[in-house]
């Protein structure tokens, strides 16, 4: 009878425990306690989960210093943290040598990569190879079209046509009427696919500028001469956010009256929203796309879970504009927004 007793008071325990976690009553009890040191784990840097240490490799198409993929692996680290994930980041701008980085995560057997596809042709293979192999592939940023025919388990990111339908729209409300759309990577989808958005709904001209991103006062001297060349110009569109800046000087230079719009957010940017040095920016959430593929990849692994259905997990785009940098200065500043 006691042996009873007990085994009915564990039940009724593990009764009241589940029903503790399933509702905001019990705040001040265990269910609390558990989730505040599940917090404060992540926030120390330490696991909140007991799942394998498996080893993810994240891959992009990103050059040296662009403070926008520091904010995507800002991101994927956070997760990898929180998920118990040996997290390995590396990049390279050429494709051809992105590839080969893919190749060198497969030769080390990691148990899930993460790539971009800026330039989907140059990475075909080095994915196949990983799939192949085993190895459980989502691609993040950029290739979002390519993806699923690639057989990546999905896409994070923004669909990059559909951002660049939004500018259209939004520089239509600005009674915009002549614009130029710089792009600074040449053979970049994602970056040709912005574009041609804008011009697919933008009521008026819409001319692509191709410069060479990785000299900026090439792209200063660039944006200038344009502007210079053609008065009627009332809009320059930039494809990131350090480059908005450079076309703000550039319109300086060329005593235009343009307005300087611009796709992605950092902390300059939230300024000059601020003060009204830019029209409005597209974020299309970095920090979140780094650390939603690396969570997703974890939950692929602890649970094969996949999200999105077939079609990419959107992260944007989000148009931002003086009303909306204040609030967000906050993020800007410490390199998550």
């Amino acid at each position: 009878m006691a042996r009873f007793r007990t085994w009915v008071g564990i039940a009724v325990a593990g009764a009241l425990g589940v029903a503790c976690m399933s509702v905001s009553g019990c705040s001040s009890t265990g269910g609390k306690r558990a989730e505040d040191a599940r917090k404060a784990a992540v926030a120390q840097g330490k696991a909140a989960v007991n799942t394998p240490r498996w080893t993810f490799a994240m891959i992009t198409h990103s050059g040296d210093g662009d403070t926008f993929w520091d904010i995507v692996q800002s991101g994927a680290e956070q997760a990898a943290r929180k998920d118990n994930i040996n997290f390995l980041y590396s990049h390279d701008a050429e494709a051809q040598q992105q590839a080969q980085l893919v190749d060198a995560a497969v030769d080390k057997k990691v148990d899930g990569i993460i790539v971009s596809l800026a330039k989907p042709d140059a990475l075909k293979a080095s994915v196949a190879r990983a799939e192949k192999a085993g190895i459980p592939v989502i691609t993040v940023n950029s290739g979002s079209a390519e993806s699923k025919a690639f057989g990546a388990l999905t896409h994070v990111g923004q669909d990059e046509t559909i951002a660049g339908e939004a500018v259209g729209d939004e520089l239509n409300k600005r009674g915009k009427k002549r614009a130029i759309c710089v792009l600074h990577e040449q053979g970049n989808v994602g970056h040709e696919q912005r574009c041609a958005g804008v011009a697919k709904t933008f009521h008026g001209k819409v001319e692509n500028l191709y410069v060479n991103g990785t000299n900026m006062p090439d792209v200063q001297s660039a944006i200038g001469a344009k502007l210079q060349a053609d008065k009627s110009v009332d809009a320059v569109v930039t494809l990131g956010a350090p480059y908005a800046d450079t076309a703000v000087k550039a319109k300086a230079d060329a005593g235009s009256k343009a307005e300087v719009d611009t796709f992605d957010l950092n902390a300059k940017v939230a300024a000059e929203l601020k003060d009204g040095t830019l029209g409005f920016a597209v974020d299309q959430q970095p920090y979140l796309q780094g650390y939603q593929a690396v969570d997703l990849m974890w939950l692929y692994k602890y649970n094969r879970d996949v999200l999105g259905g077939g079609k990419p997990v959107l992260t944007g785009p989000q148009i931002i504009t003086k009303d909306q940098a204040g609030a967000l200065a906050a993020y800007t500043d410490r390199g998550t927004r």
